[in-house]
Order: C-alpha cells, then sequence, then structure tokens
C-alpha cells in the first residue's frame, strides 16, 4: 500500500487492518523520503518503508488509497507509475479507490475496462467504463467508489488474495455482516 502525502485516512486504514486480519502480509510505502506520512485529516502514519527501500517485483498487490492530495501526489510519483505499469504487464493484482483510480487512468491502464471511483473524477478512468459500484473488478484491477466503499473494497480484495471463506469470515468477525443485514 502506497502513502502519499494527504491520503483519505480510512481509504488506507481499513483495507489496512482488513487484510492484516485475514493474514495478509501488507507492506505500507511511503512515496516521500521519509517514513512519517501525513494523511488528508491530519492523522501521521509511519509506513513500513519508503519507495526506494522496496522491492516491488514481486508484490502480489499494489495497492492505492485515494484522498486529495494523496492521489494527485501518487500520480506525481514517476517510480510508483512505473512500478504500477510493470505490475500490469505481469498480470499481478492493482488497486485503487477513491480519487487514485486517476493514477490507472493517466497510465491507460484501465482502457477497454470497468472501474468505479469518487463521483466527479469519472473524467480521469480514461478509456474505463465508469461502473459508480462501490467496488468493480474487472481482470487484474480493482476499484472503490470512496470512503463508504473502503469496507467492501477491502473484503473484495481480500477474497482475492485468499479466498472466500477467509473474506467472509472477517466480515463475519467485523460484524460487517449484521450491519449489512439491517438486523438489530
Amino acid at each position: 500500500m502506497f502513502l502519499a502525502e494527504g491520503f483519505e485516512d480510512i481509504e488506507a486504514l481499513i483495507p489496512l487492518d482488513v487484510l492484516r486480519r485475514g493474514g495478509v502480509d501488507v507492506n505500507t510505502v511511503s512515496i516521500t523520503d521519509q517514513n512519517l506520512v501525513v494523511s488528508a485529516h491530519g492523522v501521521a502514519m509511519l509506513a513500513d518503508w519508503t519507495f526506494e527501500e522496496c522491492d516491488l517485483s514481486d508484490a502480489d498487490l499494489l495497492m492505492l488509497p485515494g484522498g486529495m492530495p494523496g492521489a494527485t501526489n501518487l500520480n506525481a510519483h514517476e517510480g510508483l507509475k512505473q512500478a504500477l505499469v510493470a505490475q500490469s504487464e505481469r498480470g499481478g493484482l492493482i488497486s485503487a479507490i477513491c480519487a487514485a483510480p486517476l493514477v490507472l487512468g493517466g497510465l491507460g491502464l484501465l482502457n477497454g475496462r470497468r472501474a468505479t471511483c469518487y463521483p466527479g473524477f469519472e473524467q480521469t478512468l480514461t478509456g474505463a467504463t465508469y461502473t459508480a459500484e462501490l467496488c468493480t473488478v474487472d481482470g487484474n484491477i480493482t476499484t472503490g467508489e470512496g470512503p463508504a466503499a473502503a469496507f467492501p473494497y477491502a473484503y473484495t480484495l481480500l477474497a482475492r488474495l485468499t479466498d472466500q471463506a477467509t473474506a467472509d469470515a472477517v466480515a463475519e468477525g467485523m460484524r460487517y455482516v449484521h450491519l449489512m443485514s439491517g438486523e438489530k
């Protein structure tokens, strides 16, 4: 998971938490020259690595949280964009939520695909069909709509990295299933 100054807090923390609960080894990577990255809402997060310290060649998933100016900061990082293209070329998983799919659209990675994003950013999904769904999966790319979609997005990623049973068990354990059922 790549962290840029101004990332959306819950679009980073919810997927990070859900994936780790599901047994996935997630590394957070700062695209700044420091491990400490400040979110859009002033939360300081200590990333596991800086971009320069990482070898991304065998990553199962490259994940982009949204938020502003986080998404535009991600889009300005040439090394990250090169890593995303390489990940796509080898068929590795890529995900982006909220405004962050603009990075994928700008790289042409959404051409001929279905994708979602935060309303108002549809024009940045160059070459894609906009779905307006909370979470859209097309091939190796998963996109999420925005902050409220962080849970379904995270459970979708967990299922893709493990299996549906693991994702369902984590969702049940976190009481997400109860929340979505509307039961008291």
